[in-house]
């Protein structure tokens, strides 16, 4: 079995590293109270506060249903990138003649399916994390249908129920941002294809896109300064 070379791992570590830790910085830090996620779980507060308050519940019931099919997209697109992944393993004839023609060269078949085997992993994950996501959705759906009547809104039994509420809430989106993440760390990962050098700077790039997006974005921008 081919073995990686020196460049390889250090280029794999890299991609590892700026991955856990951007997950570690956005949901682990101070920084990351003030991305555009954890900002987004203060307003599922607010939603189930203002939710206890309104006698019919219909547009809560909507929203709720519009997250679950966000979810349930992302996850048989995981489903379908793992089949799809794992046909390109089964068929490194077909694909890696195709490779040679580029700058990079190809790489040998066992490190070919090495490396396929590490982005069927990304996206295994990443369906393990959307389903998980889904199924908080629906507990979250149901609590929305068992929520205290608006005369009780003011008790402190539903003020504690409109918090647990937006905890399951805030867990489901933190599940499918995990999800989401593999995905676009799975784009960075493409660059190991051509070599170690270009998966160092297409996980720069990923990585770059995400922190602005979470930090620096119009969106981000749009709820005041940190």
């Amino acid at each position: 079995m081919t073995m990686l070379s020196p460049i390889d791992l250090l280029a794999f570590a890299w991609f590892l590293a700026a991955w856990l830790g951007y997950s570690y910085v956005i949901e682990r830090t101070a920084k990351g109270r003030h991305g555009l996620n954890a900002l987004m779980n203060r307003y599922r507060d607010a939603w189930m506060q203002h939710m206890l308050g309104r006698d019919g519940r219909i547009v809560d019931a909507q929203v709720s249903a519009a997250l679950q099919n966000g979810t349930a997209f992302f996850a048989s697109t995981s489903l379908i990138a793992v089949g799809g992944t794992v046909s390109l393993l089964r068929a490194p004839e077909a694909v890696l003649p195709v490779i040679s023609v580029l700058p990079f060269g190809a790489p040998s078949r066992d490190l070919w399916e090495m490396k396929m085997m590490g982005l069927a992993i990304i996206f295994v994950y990443a369906f393990f994390k959307f389903a998980w996501s889904y199924r908080l959705y629906n507990y979250f759906a149901i609590l929305i249908g068992a929520a205290p009547p608006s005369s009780e809104q003011n008790s402190a039994e539903a003020k504690l129920f409109a918090h647990r509420a937006a905890s399951i809430c805030a867990d489901a989106g933190q599940h499918f941002n995990r999800g989401q993440r593999a995905f676009f760390f799975a784009l960075g990962y493409l660059g190991w294809f051509l070599g170690p050098l270009p998966l160092a700077l297409t996980t720069l790039a990923v990585l770059i896109v995400m922190w602005r997006r979470q930090f620096a974005s119009a969106s981000r921008r749009a709820f005041g300064p940190a």
